[in-house]
């Protein structure tokens, strides 16, 4: 038998003769690594930091390492015993986490906003670090540098100047899927309105709370524009606005969703069009016209001295029998024609069976599952059809759930973690939840922030998934890392993550409407002296969609939201000498945080 003096020396050779870190520590928390006898030096597995994945490439490049700053605490008792396990191997990194996983899409409806002083607190404590603009299919009507004037045959409609709408043939009228004409909408970046914001509002909220933009050009116009050269006017346009922008915007995408039939400029009347158009869109002839605006665009960020990064609208998932022949076909044509001319993927995804009164388990198996499918497909597609395989920006999220409050309630927060979970998981480069403000419809709204349609939530008040969304950015390191769940409990999801100072953390979801205790079990981590958690959950609203959320117990004044001490709540916290559980409420969340030694 080797002596342990002899023992010691020669693992210490190798460790030296690999490049391997030697660590002291007093509690082995992992069967897997080398032990050595009691009292003496174990070592612990190097994390190797994977290649950065095709789908999130550039997206990458200003990620940014965090520094774990423990928080203010109560001391709390912790279960005596727990009935699931987590087990987290910090050295089995999955992926640095893109800044840019936590974004938010703002549109023109939202009111100037940039003067609303409890919004501009909120949305830099949230820091989606990117916010989308100016609107999703509002996009494609979208005018960036015109004012609206008073239709003079319709007094309750505005249309841009009679200049424009003759110079640069933008038309009065758009066709639908149909073939029926109807009062063409638009959107105004230049607008004055106390009720929309202008493009000033957008840039000027994004400059003050510290966030960047993604902005979607309006390529519908290069369809029903009326020009002799409509693509043509519609590229420079989009130039235009990246000559105005200066820089500002690194991401930009080329149309909003022009594979659906709800898109202006899907079907275009032929007898105004002048450059020989079909009636019907197609990937490969948007994808012809992609690449007209994306040289426009270039050139205009090279005149300015910007770099940018240029997005191509996807079919996101496998398509149905129901579906046009443009959605059937969007991404086989459209792929090879691009000839790896954009700089990104884009698509959009609202995750639950369609105008359906969804369940909560229902939900959130959506958020679970449907992020790694649709990076399947869509990973096929781009390889299967010759393309080389690029970033994916998921730049467009939300449920369709119906008709029992979901979209504002605390289910929606459990949902928006798991969502940005799976999109961090499954290495996309960019997520962003659709929007920040919308409409009430009888609680039918997308919005994380209130509009005031409800009488018992004020406008500007914080929505539940606001509330989930902050914790999980706030507690999150700046890499994911493996993380299994083990127990009676297996409906439970966990997302684990490690800081560059060395500190873990971990995200519990219980999908369920019973509590369940976890203990944290480690792996190639030396376990410091105490952990941290914050603990959400709904309330008794309001069955399974409470339209509450109660932080470490602390719940909102009025009938819906949070905290209004939100930023400044303690963690709970407790000594590691007895294991690291914690109980995670039923339909709610835990987020722990574990020092180290």
């Amino acid at each position: 038998m080797i002596r342990f003096a002899e023992f010691l020396l020669s693992y210490s050779l190798r460790v030296a003769i690999l490049g391997l870190p030697l660590y002291s520590c007093s509690k082995a928390t992992d069967t897997d690594v080398v032990v050595a006898p009691k009292g003496s030096t174990i070592v612990i597995a190097p994390a190797v930091e994977p290649k950065i994945a095709s789908t999130m490439g550039f997206f990458l490049d200003n990620w940014q390492a965090k520094s774990f700053v423990a928080p203010s605490f109560t001391e709390v008792s912790i279960p005596t015993t727990a009935a699931n396990t987590v087990t987290i191997d910090v050295s089995d990194i999955i992926t640095k986490i893109p800044n840019q996983i936590f974004g938010h899409n703002a549109n023109t409806w939202m009111g100037t906003f940039v003067d609303q002083a409890s919004f501009m607190t909120d949305i830099t404590n949230l820091k989606p670090n990117v916010i989308r603009w100016p609107a999703g299919s509002g996009s494609n009507g979208y005018f960036w540098n015109t004012n609206p004037v008073q239709d003079p045959n319709n007094k309750s409609r505005q249309t841009p100047p009679v200049q424009y709408m003759k110079d640069w043939g933008i038309p009065d009228k758009y066709m639908d899927k149909d073939g029926k004409l109807f009062d063409a909408w638009f959107g105004y970046g230049q607008t004055t309105d106390n009720w929309r914001a202008s493009l000033s509002n957008y840039y000027d909220m994004l400059q003050k709370s510290n966030n960047k933009g993604v902005i979607t050009v309006n390529y519908s116009f290069a369809r029903y524009g009326m020009s002799k050269n409509p693509v043509a006017t519609a590229a420079h346009l989009a130039a235009d606005w990246v000559r105005y922008d200066k820089g500002r915007t690194e991401y930009w995408e080329i149309g909003n969703e022009n594979y659906g039939d709800w898109e202006a400029g899907y079907r275009i009347d032929v007898s105004k069009n002048q450059d020989g158009q079909p009636e019907f869109l197609t990937g490969g002839l948007y994808a012809k016209h992609f690449k007209v605006f994306a040289d426009s665009m270039r050139k205009a960020a090279a005149e300015v001295g910007a770099k940018i990064k240029i997005g191509a609208v996807t079919q996101e998932s496998q398509t149905q029998s129901w579906q046009t022949n443009t959605t059937k076909t969007w991404n086989s044509t459209m792929i090879p024609e691009l000839n790896n001319k954009a700089d990104y993927y884009v698509v959009h995804n609202y995750i639950t069976p369609y105008d359906q009164n969804s369940t909560a388990s229902v939900i959130m198996n959506g958020a679970l599952t449907i992020p790694a499918q649709m990076m399947n497909f869509v990973s096929n597609e781009i390889t299967n059809n010759g393309a080389e395989l690029k970033p994916i920006a998921f730049s467009e999220w939300n449920m369709w759930a119906k008709d029992s409050k979901q979209q504002v309630s605390n289910i929606s927060g459990l949902f928006a973690v798991a969502v940005q979970g799976e999109a961090i998981k499954n290495k996309y480069g960019l997520a962003a939840r659709w929007d920040l403000l919308n409409g009430w419809d009888g609680g039918n709204d997308h919005g994380l922030f209130s509009d005031g349609g409800s009488a018992d939530d004020p406008r500007w008040n914080p929505r539940p998934s606001f509330y989930y969304m902050y914790y999980f950015q706030k507690c999150l390191g700046d890499r994911m890392v493996s993380s299994v769940m083990g127990g009676p409990q297996t409906t439970m999801t966990s997302y684990a993550s490690t800081y560059s100072s060395g500190q873990m953390n971990v995200t519990v979801i219980n999908p369920s409407p019973n509590p369940q205790t976890i203990e944290v079990k480690t792996k190639n981590f030396n376990i410091g002296n105490r952990f941290y958690w914050y603990s959400l959950t709904g309330s008794n609203d309001n069955g399974e969609f409470s339209r509450k959320v109660l932080i470490n117990g602390s719940g909102p004044k009025g009938a819906a939201g949070g905290p209004s001490e939100y930023a400044t709540i303690k963690a709970m916290s407790a000594s590691t000498a007895n294991g690291i559980k914690v109980t995670v409420p039923a339909w709610g969340s835990v987020f722990v945080m574990i020092d180290k030694k």
